[in-house]
């Protein structure tokens, strides 16, 4: 989403990595279930609330690379290629004894380093956790058509089949499915897995062409009980996780690191840094259980062998989209937490 996007800015990334970014300008959501009721076709447009895109696309090589080579120019920076081993909490500091046997002291500690985050368990703060019974495939794929900066969402029985516009006649997947038909598709040969994505896709794209190995992994989410404590702040999987549906969770972790700079001061202290954790989490608590909330509601309701629950979302996206008021909030909200009720205001 653009926010992240004006982040790379102004680290002085965008300019690098912005020839390999595609834009996304129109998101589509699909109800591809057999359903009985099913939901209408709603399309979510950027020029509707006066953006040219929602945002862009960058392939992960390409933004890795970018960002690590910053890193290299920065002045300031020291990079520690050893293993953090331990932790050690004091009062005004942290110890970090690295696998070389180095130790690091620093005023507070960023975890950054995922889901299962040894610096979240070390600084004591718990978890809440869950699983879906589902499992997620990514891949990237060239397609005949153009996909005019158009990202569809196709709502599946299991869950969503989400195709993201990369440059070119290429695209991004995410396909969410049970277990034992992942299985079935990840033993199938590049060719035929190709044929079952072009014909989830109803062809919309043309012929398909797999182009990268494809990579699983199971779905479930978590929340931390606290977003920071014992001087150490959460950001991005570390701070939550949840199904990739509507590409909530990357641009969320954008979010973490740019709430966490805000209010940071030139000097930290004994007496500041308290208020500096109760500010974090008390501004990104409601952010993350929106979004994640959001999220959980959106995929229960796919998984749903209800019929209230069915006739309740189908009603829901209907309502978005003949009512552009409410369809422009949202649109607002998705790509900036507060944007969408300032505009009502």
């Amino acid at each position: 989403m653009m926010p992240a996007i004006h982040a790379l800015q102004r680290l002085n990334i965008w300019e690098t990595v912005k020839s390999h970014a595609a834009a996304l300008s129109l998101m589509r959501i699909v109800d591809a279930t057999s359903r009985v009721v099913r939901a209408p076709t709603v399309n979510f447009c950027s020029s509707e609330i006066g953006k040219k895109a929602f945002g862009y696309n960058i392939p992960n090589l390409k933004l890795n690379n970018a960002l690590m080579d910053a890193i290299e120019r920065t002045s300031g920076i020291i990079r520690f290629f050893s293993l953090a081993k331990s932790f050690h909490h004091e009062q005004d500091h942290v110890n970090i004894t690295l696998s070389d046997g180095r130790v690091i002291q620093a005023s507070f500690v960023v975890a950054a380093d995922g889901c299962h985050s040894p610096t979240r368990a070390a600084a004591g703060i718990g978890v809440k956790q869950w699983n879906y019974p589902q499992t997620a495939l990514i891949l990237n794929f060239a397609h005949k058509l153009p996909h005019q900066n158009i990202s569809t969402e196709f709502h599946t029985e299991d869950g969503p089949f989400t195709q993201v516009p990369l440059p070119g006649n290429t695209s991004s997947l995410v396909w969410v499915t049970n277990p034992s038909r992942a299985k079935e598709l990840l033993d199938m040969q590049p060719k035929a897995i190709a044929k079952v994505i072009e014909g989830q896709m109803q062809s919309m794209l043309g012929e398909v062409t797999v182009k990268t190995a494809i990579q699983t992994c199971p779905l479930w989410g978590l929340i931390p009980h606290c977003f920071a404590a014992n001087r150490t702040i959460l950001v991005g999987e570390a701070a939550h996780v949840f199904p990739p549906i509507g590409a909530q969770g990357f641009n969320l972790g954008f979010r973490d690191v740019q709430t966490l700079v805000d209010i940071l001061p030139n000097q930290i202290s004994n007496s500041n840094f308290k208020t500096i954790i109760a500010q974090y989490n008390r501004r990104r608590k409601p952010d993350v259980f929106i979004r994640s909330g959001f999220v959980h509601t959106l995929n229960h309701t796919l998984l749903s062998n209800m019929f209230p629950v069915h006739i309740v979302r189908s009603v829901g996206l209907e309502l978005l989209r003949n009512f552009s008021p409410l369809r422009n909030l949202l649109m607002r909200e998705g790509m900036h937490p507060g944007d969408g009720l300032k505009a009502i205001i």
